[in-house]
Parts: C-alpha cells; sequence; structure tokens
C-alpha cells in the first residue's frame, strides 16, 4: 500500500499516534491559509509517493503566511523523480533533537509482523543499512502482544541503546501518547 504523508499522517493521528498539526492544500492561496491556522513556524512538503523530496527541494520552511505561499508556489508544479507535485502537506515546525527509525511490515514468509529499528533514522536509513547494516536491529513480533513483551522490549533498547528511549518507541508504535510523560 502507498500513502501519501498526509495520509499516513492523518491514519497514525486516528490511532492515538502523535504527529504535528497541518493539512494539505492544492493552491499556494490554500497552503497561506493552514500556515496562518496552524501557527509558524511551517514546512510545505511535496506530497508524492516517491522518495527524495527534501534532496529535490519538495520540503521549505516558511516563517509566515507570505513566506509559506511562496514556497507552495514554488513546490506546486515542480517534478520530483518525472513525477508532478499537485499537492502539499502544511505543518507545524518541529524542532528535532534526533531522528529514528522503526516500520511494521508483514513478513509473508514467517506469517508474522517484523519490525525494523534504529537510533540512526532520519532520511538517510537506506545509505545506514547498506553502510552500518549492525546499527539496525530487526526481530519478528507477535502482533496480538506488540511490542509490550518482554524480548521485543530487550530488541528496541538493542536498537536504541536505552530502555525508556525504548519504552516510548514502543508505546508510539502502539498507539499510546507518551508526551504526558
Amino acid at each position: 500500500m502507498k500513502l501519501h504523508e498526509y495520509q499516513a499522517k492523518a491514519f497514525l493521528k486516528e490511532y492515538g499516534i502523535p504527529v504535528p498539526e497541518g493539512s494539505v492544500a492544492e493552491t499556494p492561496e490554500e497552503a497561506r491559509k493552514v500556515a496562518a491556522r496552524i501557527g509558524f513556524p511551517v514546512m510545505v512538503k511535496a506530497q508524492v509517493l516517491v522518495g527524495g523530496r527534501g534532496k529535490a527541494g519538495g520540503v521549505k520552511r516558511a516563517a509566515g503566511p507570505a513566506e509559506a505561499e511562496a514556497r507552495a508556489r514554488d513546490i506546486l508544479g515542480m517534478k520530483i523523480k518525472g513525477i508532478d507535485v499537485r499537492k502539499v502537506l502544511v505543518v507545524r515546525a518541529v524542532e528535532i533533537a534526533s531522528e529514528y527509525y522503526v516500520s511494521l511490515a508483514v513478513d509473508r514468509t514467517a506469517r508474522a509482523v517484523q519490525c525494523i529499528a534504529s537510533a540512526s533514522g532520519g532520511m538517510e536509513i537506506e545509505e545506514v543499512a547498506a553502510k552500518e547494516p549492525d546499527r539496525i536491529v530487526r526481530f519478528t513480533m507477535d502482533p496480538d502482544a506488540g511490542l509490550a513483551r518482554e524480548k521485543n522490549q530487550d530488541a528496541l533498547t538493542r536498537a536504541f541503546e536505552t530502555r525508556t528511549l525504548a519504552e516510548q518507541v514502543g508505546s508510539i508504535v502502539q498507539g499510546k501518547s507518551v508526551l504526558s510523560r
């Protein structure tokens, strides 16, 4: 299944996973209105079903309404890896102290869910996998037990180096807010 970022964020939010506030826009004027509603600064992000949006110039920060509109005007209509950008996601910018990577995928062979986790997250996870595969932890999990099981928390601790961070990641992945801690 392929989802645009705005669709994935709506899905995550529905299940209690914290995501920055924002909305999709199809025109620069709509982007300005979204940005004015949610506050500044914001990120204006191309919505295309390919990676590398940031490196292609499809993700830009805006400090005010006019700048959000201008950034959307720059991004809408551009091509990223041959795909036309027809929508942008305008989200409240957040300060990022560090980035992590977690994915859950169905392992059809094992008939289980595989969790892939790394403290070396961000846009370059493929590069981390190629150059430092030991920085990525993979394990199968029982979807009914989720990440709360002791062996899964042990695996997450190997990935994220501290039990506290592993527990926070497990809570977020399971849709439990850790923001009140």
